[in-house]
């Protein structure tokens, strides 16, 4: 008996819990969030990520030993450039005006250009179809369109859906687009302790190149592989080991590489070997024999059709596809047609390679305007609209090689009026990169973007209660996921992302808020990755963008205030000269003549000390036997102030100079 008591006992003390729950599924989730911030951390740039990742933290480390940084440090951010002081007023930012109840959204109508008889026959009977189909099968109607500013400096480009903006981009004309660009380099160096290469690619800093980036890469988790038939007949490439990279790629050897991260601060460029070039509907793989389909076309139906699409194009030996998801719905000719079209960019690419010489651009990541066209001409645009004839032409003749009926969709702009003012979007941006955006149910949030991560608050605004609190909440709270989501892509906001929702009881009302959240983030492009909503109302989430937030592309820190958003109080500011005053009088040798001190500060601070502080620089005066005279410069900083020697004239301080 007392052996089963013992027995019971064993049993009882050996009871454990795993962290996470019996449920293995939480335990991959901890680790799928820690994987999401470790992407956004680690600053990755480029286009999609399509390979794994595995190797990351080893590369990063490496890159950072390589430039002279501790092997967890980030770079230190560049110092913004001096500038002179200018008049500054730090006004307090104007709410943006409540939104109200929209009504039906009607196109706005622009010119027709002159169009030849065929065309016109042509658009007509295409327009007559439409109306047939709308007659026969009814269904809700979204005006979807592209906006496109095309100036000198800058061009600018917007989607906007029922005249709401729905995506923003922007790019200067003067900046060099690296990221995406193919080489052909030059090995200078190997690093064995690092395992990396430094490549020549013509810039000052040559090029990491780590081993891991060399060796064939796996997909990453997010592209499905599909087997193609006839692949499993072709005779296998020898697959490259870490061991093989010296012998293969000894010191002067060429290499031809493409560009994942710009240079940032004392590191130069990150490249891998492993080449990408995206089209409208395909990616293409040079180097890789894999193909795959993008697993965020979630449809088995439609995933088995493309799956069959994609065993039937006929893809060069040792290349390979990833089907995008903007290939959902089209049809084999369609596909068919990319693939022909980013082959014979390949080719034109090679003859590049052989001709050029070493250090050299080969093949350079596409402009705004033309990344529109290949990202943005979906089924559903209805138009795309260009102020610029060249732009017009360009996109007409890259859109006639892959379907001549979406060329049609492309229109000129040619009124007065600037186009974004025309279409009502200029007015939308000014609401939109506020730090308050109202929404239709009268709560706001609140946007702070930092250093570390993005903080978004939500509010319920003008609503002061009613009957159904609750009820209340979970609306404004609904809205305001659906309005985070969209800000996120129009400011392309990145890295570590913390939104605080108002408090709410239900857990079935969290649910719903963390499923609003997810359906609106499946659009985006930018990988996110979202966790549920915990007790105290807060949700942590992740986002990994691809190039620099639209803040950070339009705006500079203030030289005034240096980023602050504020400047010392006036208080602040005669309590820190008071305080220089009775540094310099304390130190002076006591003799018989008065000490005369002149101290020049700006006027708003003088006002201070000759009204409220007028008592206290008096009364020290008299005790350090000191003569004080004050004087404004208008040209001077609200933080800066000169104390100056009367007799000698030599400046005793100078503080915020």
């Amino acid at each position: 008996m007392s052996n089963n008591n013992s027995f019971s006992r064993r049993r009882r003390g050996m009871r454990f819990k795993p962290k996470g729950g019996l449920n293995p599924a939480h335990q991959k989730s901890d680790r799928d969030a820690v994987e999401a911030r470790a992407d956004v951390v680690s600053e990755q740039g480029g286009s999609d990520r399509l390979f794994e990742k595995r190797h990351l933290h080893e590369i990063e480390r490496a890159e950072n030993i390589a430039a002279g940084l501790p092997a967890e440090g980030k770079p230190e951010p560049a110092p913004a450039p001096a500038s002179p002081a200018p008049s500054h007023d730090h006004r307090h930012e104007p709410a943006p005006a409540v939104p109200l109840a929209e009504d039906q959204f009607e196109p706005v109508k622009i010119p027709e250009q002159p169009k030849g008889l065929i065309e016109t026959i042509t658009t007509a009977a295409a327009n007559i179809v439409k109306k047939v189909q709308r007659l026969i099968r009814p269904e809700k109607r979204v005006h979807k369109e592209v906006i496109i500013n095309a100036e000198m400096l800058e061009t600018r480009v917007a989607v906007t859906e029922d005249g709401k903006l729905e995506e923003f981009n922007i790019e200067r004309t003067t900046e060099e687009r690296l990221v995406g660009s193919i080489f052909k380099g030059k090995v200078r160096n190997l690093e064995d302790g690092l395992k990396a290469a430094f490549v020549d690619i013509g810039f000052e800093k040559n090029a990491f190149l780590h081993y891991w980036d060399i060796v064939p890469n796996q997909f990453d988790s997010g592209v499905e592989i599909v087997e193609r038939e006839n692949q499993g007949r072709r005779p296998q490439k020898p697959k490259i080991t870490q061991k093989d990279i010296p012998r293969l790629y000894s010191p002067g050897s060429d290499i031809i590489v493409q560009v994942t991260k710009g240079p940032i601060g004392t590191k130069g460029p990150r490249v891998t070997t492993n080449l990408v070039l995206p089209g409208r509907f395909l990616v293409l793989l040079p180097n890789s024999d894999q193909s795959g389909i993008s697993r965020k076309i979630e449809n088995p139906e439609e995933r088995k059709r493309l799956k069959k699409i994609l065993r039937e194009l006929h893809i060069p030996d040792g290349m390979g596809v990833i089907m995008r998801t903007a290939g959902e719905g089209q049809q084999l000719r369609y596909f068919v047609r990319d693939l022909a079209f980013l082959i014979e960019e390949w080719n034109s690419v090679q003859e590049k390679i052989k001709k050029q010489p070493m250090a050299t651009c080969v093949f350079q990541e596409p402009d705004l305007i033309e990344r529109t066209v290949r990202d943005f001409l979906t089924e559903d645009v209805e138009r795309i609209v260009v102020d610029h004839q060249k732009a017009h032409d360009r996109m007409r003749e890259i859109i006639s090689k892959i379907s001549k009926r979406s060329a049609s969709k492309i229109k000129l702009y040619t009124e007065a009026q600037p186009v974004f003012d025309r279409f009502g979007i200029s007015k939308q941006l000014e609401n939109t990169f506020s730090r308050q955006v109202h929404m239709k149910s009268g709560g706001y949030i609140v946007i702070d973007e930092t250093e570390a991560l993005v903080a978004i608050d939500v509010n319920t605004g003008r609503h002061k209660g009613g009957k159904d609190q609750d009820a209340l909440i979970l609306k404004v709270n609904l809205e305001a996921a659906e309005e985070i989501t969209r800000q996120l892509r129009l400011r392309n906001m990145g890295g570590l992302i913390v939104l605080d929702f108002i408090d709410m009881k239900s857990g079935r009302d969290r649910q719903q808020v963390h499923n609003r959240m997810r359906d609106g983030l499946r659009r985006d492009k930018a990988k996110t990755h979202i966790l549920p909503i915990s007790q105290l109302g807060l949700m942590e989430m992740t986002r990994q963008r691809h190039s620099e937030s639209v803040r950070a592309a339009v705006y500079d820190d203030c030289p005034y205030c240096k980023g602050r958003g504020k400047v010392k109080s006036t208080e602040t500011m005669s309590v820190e000269i008071q305080r220089k005053l009775q540094e310099l009088l304390k130190k002076r040798t006591r003799d018989e003549t008065d000490f005369q001190l002149r101290i020049v500060v700006h006027p708003t601070v003088l006002d201070r000390l000759r009204t409220e502080d007028e008592k206290h620089l008096i009364e020290m005066e008299k005790r350090y036997f000191g003569k004080l005279s004050f004087r404004a410069d208008t040209g001077m900083h609200a933080e800066q102030f000169k104390i100056v020697n009367v007799e000698t004239n030599e400046e005793l301080a100078s503080v915020g100079a």
